[in-house]
């Protein structure tokens, strides 16, 4: 799955497109999550413009591949991402988190088009995809399940009751990827509970692991067709990553995990992406 020259150049225009949704979505509802949302652009982007097998017109086709937001307070990102492939029209984006709009502050798959489960409350979501994925090994079908976990998500234990689950039932239709930015909303991961190597973690459950710069589309695009070709074992993509990546005064400051840019900070985001 390598990608021309004219393949990432289209990835990066829409996720600098994503990226000032994202800015101009939260500033507008007054609160949200920007850093986390920010740092996982290019994976969704990715997925959404390059992988993915899902039907806009048709968001409940049968057949589309699954995605889970595990980690649910960067759905500004996953918003975006919709909104840009024709699920919803892109006006809703300024309606997040306002009262009876479709947006919410975590996805809801209830009211919102092209979500495949409902998500919010951490280290959940993995057991989620694994629903899925097992079910299309039992009904034969030839879906895949991708989800996104945050790094300070994975100090959740049910992330690793999940991750021994998806291995033992041998789903190499499962992918997830790991936002591994390296702060939460307390600071650093390793200052407030330290997951230690996530590699050799996973690799000791039984996955197959892939590390990658997860700001390259080429690497992106590369691990995922590793794990779409690896047999008998689900893959876990390491994705190295900057929180708030592509707004210079938000990169790697756990401060702006949940919190809004002012008006002003919002233009001088804008004029950075």
């Amino acid at each position: 799955m390598s990608l021309s020259q004219e393949q990432i150049d289209e990835l990066t225009e829409k996720a600098r497109l994503i990226r000032r949704h994202i800015i101009n979505m939260i500033t507008e509802a007054g609160s949200g999550h920007p850093g986390g949302s920010l740092s996982c652009a290019d994976i969704l982007t990715t997925l959404y413009f390059h992988v993915l097998k899902v039907d806009p017109k048709n968001p409940k086709w049968a057949e589309r591949d699954r995605f889970v937001l595990s980690k649910g307070h960067a759905a500004p990102a996953l918003y975006a991402v919709l909104a840009e492939k024709g699920f919803f029209p892109k006006e809703e984006l300024l309606k997040l988190r306002k009262t009876n709009a479709m947006l919410q502050g975590h996805p809801d798959m209830n009211g919102t088009p092209g979500l495949d489960i409902s998500t919010g409350s951490l280290g959940q979501g993995l057991s989620a995809a694994n629903g899925m994925a097992l079910a299309a090994k039992l009904d034969k079908k030839d879906y895949r399940v991708y989800v996104l976990l945050g790094d300070g998500e994975i100090e959740e234990g049910q992330v690793w009751e999940a991750a021994m689950c998806a291995a033992h039932y041998n789903l190499d239709n499962l992918t997830a990827f790991v936002d591994n930015n390296g702060l939460q909303i307390d600071g650093p991961i390793d200052k407030v509970m330290s997951p230690g190597i996530i590699q050799d973690k996973f690799k000791a459950f039984g996955w197959n692991v892939i590390d990658i710069d997860g700001h390259d589309f080429s690497q992106i695009a590369s691990a995922i067709e590793q794990a779409n070709n690896t047999r008998g074992k689900p893959t876990v993509i390491v994705a190295k990553t900057i929180k708030g990546r592509g707004v210079p005064f938000m990169e790697n400051e756990a401060g702006w995990h949940g919190k809004a840019p002012s008006r002003q900070q919002a233009s001088e985001a804008l004029r950075a992406i």
